[in-house]
């Protein structure tokens, strides 16, 4: 379960990063947001997939602790 969610962390934090470099025409069409010809950046899409990749990252911190 750990190495799920570090893996989904991963891909989210690369989609995060896509959403604020990339503008809306050139995103891969199936990303939601996609505009053909528009320059608009997804700021708020960005942030939504940062925050998911952050709560991936500690369910994963969360789950590999160990107990004693």
């Amino acid at each position: 379960m750990r190495a799920v969610a570090l893996i989904l962390g991963l891909i989210f934090a690369a989609i995060a990063v896509i959403y604020w470099v990339v503008p809306a025409s050139s995103l891969p069409g199936f990303f939601p947001g996609f505009q053909a010809g528009s320059p608009h950046i997804h700021v708020k899409h960005g942030i939504a997939a940062a925050v998911l990749s952050l709560v991936l990252f500690a369910f994963a911190w969360y789950a590999g602790r160990t107990t004693r």
